[in-house]
């Protein structure tokens, strides 16, 4: 019995005793996988479900769809926040927010001041003997202690690269430093894509953008790696469809823009807190978009919506592209796939554009898992899995040790056999307010979501005093997917909302 079945063979016996799972599909799943697979980990920027996997039949995702016809499909999976660095924090600790204490861009930007002595999943991946190989976005802001080898993928001009655009985003810096020097305010450089054109439509190669330099290196590495007797941990990460939305023509040519379908619920949920939703900043910092929270043109709308499409084709593209180079080299075999989105994102609905929020289109992700020898190859799960299962995941398929801190999630593993079965009866996923940001708020709180398989509830408390409730939401899905209703203060509800708020509090 090779070490790597046996460490399974043990953890089986273990979640035996536990009643957790039945023996034969621990030991059968794993006599299907080789010692010591590859992983090929492929992360991609602000991308909701929106694929064709996904049952979004307007969107051309061939690449994506066929590693999904290949795997297993989480149809109901959540990040744990909705916005990029704690949502990539948590998953690569296989920590809540609430552990990693990096709850906002700006913290993630200094990870280990956080997570000092936590083993990420790369690093983990490292110190037992793979190499651990990152490339592009996988953190917020790369981490030198999870990898054997990191490629920077430069910024310069990574969200428009045609002259006229970059004049164009030139000329918006200067406007606002000069804004800046009326008002007697210190010069401020803002980040290199401020200002930039919302949309760019290019008639240029694939690694004009970042992307596209980001698979070459993926491909040159995956060379590398194919000629060493070691196995590797290969992560690659994607900024689209991150904004701003440029992409080459070729993609934009895909879609027809009159035909394209706008949010039909552009408003926000009837009876919900007025924090419950973004401000819309994010956008608002390119061209071309009011600089107040009004609902957009529908020209203006079509067009965003245009451009997000558009990207997800070129990175589907990019994807088809990394996955066709491990299969030439014959690596496909021996290497576990799992394909994720850092958090969803409003294009529209509930009138906001972005992510930051608690609601299902910003905490339910894309989650695609492909190993060898899975029974459940081209199915569809719908049990409630989070993004801190994947690190006790590929830790159990790769046959590696638990880490030395504790691990928030679960494997998912046995639903690559059995995907029907019995699993989790929630998932939970955080966001949070300061005084300031969204008025009439005037004390820092967190809004804490519950997802079942019928219900949403979010829970606002004080962050200062987690006794003091500011509000609550509850949405039924089986009548109102949207969640456009909140029907939390209703009398009818107030029993379940003593449940769920009981169950949200143990879960947390």
């Amino acid at each position: 019995m090779s070490n790597r079945l046996q460490l399974v063979c043990q953890r089986a016996a273990v979640l035996l005793a536990c009643g957790l799972i039945a023996i034969p599909t621990a030991m059968a799943f794993a006599a299907n996988l080789p010692d010591s697979p590859n992983v090929l980990f492929i992360a991609v920027d602000d991308l909701r479900p929106e694929l064709g996997c996904y049952g979004a039949e307007h969107i051309h995702s061939p690449n994506i769809d066929r590693l999904a016809s290949e795997g297993l499909v989480f149809g109901r999976a959540y990040c744990q926040q909705a916005v990029c660095g704690p949502s990539r924090a948590s998953l690569l600790s296989g920590l809540r927010p609430d552990t990693t204490k990096i709850t906002s861009n700006l913290e993630a930007q200094s990870l280990r001041t956080w997570i000092r002595d936590t083993v990420t999943l790369p690093q983990h991946f490292k110190n037992h003997g793979y190499a651990a190989v990152g490339m592009g976005k996988i953190y917020h802001a790369p981490d030198s202690e999870s990898w054997t080898q990191y490629v920077d993928v430069p910024w310069t001009d990574a969200h428009c690269v045609l002259p006229e655009s970059i004049a164009l985003r030139e000329r918006e810096r200067e406007k606002y430093a000069v804004a800046r020097r009326a008002q007697g305010l210190p010069p401020r450089q803002p980040p290199p894509h401020y200002y930039s054109p919302v949309t760019e439509c290019a008639d240029v190669p694939d690694n004009a953008y970042r992307d596209g330099q980001v698979a070459d290196h993926a491909v040159e590495h995956l060379r590398e790696l194919a000629d060493q007797d070691q196995p590797f941990f290969l992560a690659v990460g994607f900024v689209k469809s991150h904004l701003a939305f440029g992409a080459p023509k070729r993609y934009w040519d895909l879609y027809d823009r009159n035909s394209i379908r706008l949010a039909v619920n552009p408003f926000h949920p009837t009876d919900a807190p007025s924090w419950s939703t973004n401000g819309g900043w994010e956008l608002r910092q390119y061209s071309e978009v009011p600089h107040q929270p009004s609902r957009l043109e529908d020209d203006l709308a079509r067009r965003l919506l245009h451009g997000y499409f558009a990207c997800i084709s070129y990175i589907d593209a990019q994807v088809g592209r990394v996955i066709g180079e491990l299969e030439r080299l014959g690596l496909r075999d021996n290497t576990v796939i799992v394909l994720w989105g850092d958090h969803g994102w409003h294009l529209g609905e509930h009138n906001r554009w972005g992510k930051n929020t608690n609601y299902e289109i910003c905490t339910r992700v894309p989650l695609i898992c492909s190993v060898p020898g899975m029974k459940a190859s081209g199915r569809t799960t719908h049990a409630l899995t989070e993004f801190v299962d994947i690190y006790p995941t590929l830790v159990d398929l790769c046959g590696l040790p638990q880490p030395q801190h504790q691990l928030a999630g679960r494997s998912f593993a046995p639903l690559l056999e059995d995907p029907e079965q019995p699993w989790k009866t929630a998932a939970f996923s955080q966001f949070f307010r300061t005084a300031g940001q969204t008025r009439p708020l005037s004390r820092p709180m967190t809004g804490y979501s519950l997802r079942n398989d019928r219900y949403r509830f979010v829970l606002w408390l004080d962050q200062e005093d987690a006794t003091k409730v500011h509000s609550r939401e509850l949405y039924d899905h089986t009548v109102d997917p949207q969640e456009n209703t909140n029907i939390a203060h209703e009398p009818a509800s107030q029993d379940l909302v003593a449940q769920l708020e009981k169950q949200l509090r143990e879960g947390l």
